[in-house]
C-alpha cells in the first residue's frame, strides 16, 4: 500500500473533531485502502476512549465510530497489516538518533513514520507537524489533510 495515515488522521475520519472536515476532504481526494496495523488499532481505540474520558465524544459516539472502523476493515478500506515490528523499531531508533534533536518527535510519532517507511509507503497523512517534518525529511510525500 502506497498511502499511510497516522492515528490523528484516522481519529478525525472516524470520530468528529475540529480536524474532521480536513480529513474527510483529503480522504475523498485519496480514497485508497489504508494499512491498519496493530499499533493503529491500539492507539485509535485508546484515542476514542480518551475522548470519552475528556467528554469530547459520548460513549455511544465512540462505539459507533469503532463500528465504522470495523465496517471499513470488512469493506477493505482499511487493510490489516501485521508489520515486521523488529524492523520498524530498528528504523524508529535510527530516526530518533538522526532526527529527534532537530524535529522534536515523540516516540509514538516516530513509530508511525517508521511504519510507513518499512511498509513501503510513499505517501504519508498526518495532522501532527513533527511527524510531517520527519516524514518529509525521509522522503515521504504528505498527501493530506
Amino acid at each position: 500500500m502506497k498511502t499511510y495515515a497516522d492515528t490523528s488522521v484516522l481519529f478525525s475520519l472516524y470520530a468528529t473533531d475540529a480536524n474532521s472536515p480536513k480529513a474527510d476532504a483529503g480522504r475523498k481526494v485519496t480514497p485508497v485502502p489504508l494499512p491498519f496495523t496493530v499499533f493503529h488499532r491500539l492507539e485509535l481505540r485508546n484515542a476514542m476512549s480518551l475522548a470519552v474520558f475528556q467528554q469530547r465524544i459520548t460513549p455511544i459516539e465512540a462505539q459507533l465510530s469503532w463500528q465504522e472502523v470495523e465496517n471499513d476493515l470488512i469493506a477493505g478500506l482499511l487493510v490489516p497489516c501485521h508489520g515486521p515490528w523488529h524492523r520498524i523499531f530498528q528504523a524508529a531508533e535510527q530516526m530518533a538518533q538522526n532526527h529527534t534533536a532537530v524535529v522534536g518527535c515523540r516516540t509514538l510519532d516516530i513509530i508511525h513514520v517508521a511504519s510507513a517507511s518499512v511498509l513501503g509507503s510513499t505517501d504519508f497523512c498526518t495532522l501532527d507537524q513533527r511527524q510531517l517534518d520527519l516524514g518529509r525529511r525521509l522522503g515521504l510525500t504528505v498527501v493530506y489533510p
